[in-house]
């Protein structure tokens, strides 16, 4: 399945990178994509194993804003 997140508070490539080796080191999600711009994550997972809430969390637990859309 693929979810949508907004994710406010990055400034820069390197807070993207930060978001992405995070979440991607989560069990069950496959991949996340970050557009900076648009301030949009798109992830790919398996909600047997994660929620899109629990993503979330993971990235408001980096300093960022994140909520599904």
């Amino acid at each position: 399945m693929k979810t949508k997140v907004t994710i406010k508070g990055m400034s820069c490539k390197h807070c993207v990178a930060r978001v992405e080796e995070t979440v991607n080191a989560l069990p069950g999600v496959k991949k996340i994509n970050v557009n900076l711009k648009k301030e949009i994550g798109t992830v790919s997972l398996d909600e047997t194993v994660i929620q899109p809430s629990t993503i979330c969390q993971a990235i408001n637990d980096l300093g960022y804003q994140a909520e599904v859309i």
